[in-house]
């Protein structure tokens, strides 16, 4: 659902650039109350995970296929504020590197693709667990339908924003039901491989999905005939600790090997946008990527005449590139945190607090 330049007309690409740099810039004070030893780790892998599985377009329907977005996935793993970040490094690094996704047209993929997906999953994901059983299983399955529905939020989104500032005539209704209808079908994928992921990560590590603090079902006993709960056992921190790099780990891994092998498998048919923009005409002015001679365009490396060659290597570079200017920023943001939360920031707040009350009076 990468929006290429062309697609849509210089205000209003101004106005959702603008629109994306408020939402970084807020996500980017909110990551650092998300952001912990748990978090903080993961979340740059996080990023190339996402990365990695973008590349794996699946069939949705004759012609057509679709890749994960990422934001519901992002959110429930390491916070909406997080989440937001993570995919935005990803469509950077995309827009950058591969030239996927036009760079003027950065505002407009971050606000659909980053912003709409992460705040309506999470939304969706937070209702549903308040009012589902205190369980894994509702975690899981809390995290398909927030899934579900944050790809055809996405696809609205672009389709009000074509409204808005599209450069083509064309009939919106018809742009509407053609978009939210394939990306319902997107979204189905979308859903599975954020459950399955979930799931996966929250059967080994609850600790670490971020969606899932606090929601452990205490248990009881009958104590006088009445149920009491029973005392919460110590954490086994140095345990938790160890583990942390062994997950990290089987994460990489596991992004290296989809991104650098699985994803020359991936369906070479146009997605969800691309095929609607095909069929009803809104491509007509779509412009070259300004990055378009990059040594790594369309996923490819240059030079390098063995397609399965070329698309493997690409992947890798991809998302070691990836997982690097993640945690590089995440790492930032959380050693900002705790610098505010040292013992010499509370006291100069503490002064500033002091004086500025003493010139009050």
């Amino acid at each position: 659902m990468h929006v290429p330049d062309g697609f849509i007309d210089a205000p209003t690409s101004v106005a959702t650039g603008a629109v994306a740099a408020a939402a970084v810039a807020v996500s980017l004070r909110g990551a650092r109350r998300e952001l912990d030893e748990r978090t903080a780790p993961l979340a740059g892998l996080v990023a190339a995970f996402i990365f990695a599985v973008q590349m794996l377009n699946f069939p949705v329907a004759a012609g057509t296929s679709g890749h994960l977005l990422g934001g519901a996935l992002a959110a429930i793993l390491v916070g909406p504020y997080t989440g937001v970040l993570c995919v935005s490094v990803v469509l950077l690094m995309q827009g950058i590197l591969f030239a996927d996704g036009g760079l003027t047209a950065l505002g407009v993929n971050i606000t659909c693709m980053a912003i709409v997906t992460t705040v309506v999953a999470y939304a969706v994901f937070r209702g549903l667990v308040k009012v589902l059983p205190r369980a894994r299983r509702s975690v899981t399955v809390a995290s398909f339908v927030a899934a579900l529905l944050s790809v055809p939020a996405a696809a609205l989104a672009f389709t009000l924003l074509y409204t808005v500032g599209g450069t083509t005539d064309v009939a919106i209704g018809k742009v509407a039901t053609a978009m939210i209808g394939v990306h319902v079908l997107i979204g189905i994928g979308e859903a599975a491989i954020t459950a399955l992921t979930v799931g996966a990560v929250i059967a080994v590590r609850p600790d670490l999905v971020y969606g899932a603090r606090g929601l452990t079902q205490k248990l009881k006993l009958r104590v006088n005939g009445e149920l009491v709960d029973v005392p919460a056992a110590e954490p086994a921190a140095p345990v938790a600790a160890r583990s942390h790099r062994k997950v990290w780990a089987i994460g990489l891994v596991t992004s290296l090997v989809l991104a650098g092998f699985v994803s020359f498998y991936a369906s070479a048919d146009p997605d969800g946008l691309e095929k609607v923009a095909a069929d009803k005409g809104i491509d007509k002015k779509t412009e070259e990527h300004a990055t378009a001679d990059s040594p790594l365009a369309d996923y490819g490396v240059k030079d390098v005449e063995d397609a399965r060659l070329s698309g493997g290597l690409a992947g890798v570079i991809g998302v070691g590139v990836t997982v690097v200017a993640g945690s590089a920023v995440f790492w930032a943001v959380r050693r900002r945190r705790t610098d505010d939360a040292s013992p010499t920031a509370v006291e100069n707040t503490a002064v500033e607090n002091a004086v500025d009350s003493a010139e009050s009076v």
